[in-house]
């Protein structure tokens, strides 16, 4: 049985139908427009979603929503940092309400590094961190085989880690966090120039803040694996992804730590609906665990 898979982020709303081998099929999409109420964003979300299945004419009988965090365990009620107009919003219970089907909410990162888990880059695999590399930085981390929650459901904020003390303040209030540094909007706000105009030195000092920065991931969690998606490490390529290895080796001292490795994420653009997909199937809506 299909089920309906949204992701949420700051600059658009995607929905999509995902069944339960983790093959997307139709799938549409929604700027998420700022300055407007709470109610008028959710009801563009909403328009969205049943705009979606009234075409493709799927009977979905789940959900799954990753959305920017932070959020309250479960996904209860959500507080996106970069989509303001929503603090405290219960969007689980509304869409459950709305579309008449159960709805499984957590981080859009957590999702990633569930989706790769699934039938990604990540299959196989049981420590790793799926981070994600653009206009924001987050991620989701797998220990053991499980993805790790925290005490309040929002582990995995790699963006909010201090890269370079001091530095530039965050949307979080603190600076020099990773996010406030080498995220899409930082670049923009560093460069005067978008993100995908820098230059190929400045690309390459962005890998490396990465890499020293997952470094310390890894040494605290033994991870053996790091993905990366986002439109900032994926645009930058090679730009990136060597320059963060090579910081990543750098940084890493203990013998545990070696042969740890940083990888491009493997689903690619279809990666925030299955990983969407993966929290419901994670809080057992559908299939195996």
């Amino acid at each position: 049985m299909a089920g309906l898979a949204i992701d949420i982020g700051a600059t658009k709303m995607a929905a999509g139908i995902v069944d339960e081998s983790g093959t997307l099929f139709d799938h549409a999409q929604t700027p998420t427009i700022h300055g407007q109420g709470a109610e008028a964003l959710y009801e563009g979300l909403l328009a969205m979603v049943r705009e979606l299945l009234e075409s493709s004419g799927a009977a979905v009988s789940w959900c799954g929503v990753g959305c920017a965090g932070p959020m309250e365990r479960n996904g209860e009620r959500i507080s996106p940092i970069n989509i303001p107009t929503w603090q405290s919003f219960a969007l689980r219970q509304r869409l459950r309400d709305d579309l008449g089907i159960e709805v499984a909410i957590d981080i859009d990162t957590k999702a990633l590094a569930l989706g790769e888990g699934w039938c990604g880059a990540a299959r196989g695999v049981d420590n790793f961190m799926a981070m994600v590399v653009s206009s924001g930085i987050g991620g989701g981390i797998v220990v053991d085989g499980h993805i790790l929650d925290g005490r309040s459901g929002n582990a995995g904020h790699i963006g909010h880690i201090v890269a370079v003390p001091g530095g530039r303040r965050c949307v979080c209030g603190v600076r020099g966090c990773l996010e406030a540094e080498v995220s899409g909007i930082a670049i923009l706000a560093k460069t005067g120039r978008p993100a995908e105009e820098a230059d190929t030195g400045f690309r390459q000092e962005v890998g490396r803040l990465v890499g020293a920065s997952v470094a310390q991931a890894v040494t605290l969690l033994d991870l053996d694996l790091v993905l990366i998606a986002g439109s900032v490490a994926l645009g930058y390529g090679d730009d990136f992804f060597g320059p963060a290895q090579e910081a990543l080796e750098e940084n890493l001292g203990m013998t545990y730590t070696k042969g740890a490795k940083i990888r491009p994420a493997g689903l690619g653009a279809t990666g925030p609906l299955i990983g969407a997909a993966g929290i419901a199937r994670a809080r057992g809506l559908f299939g195996p665990q």
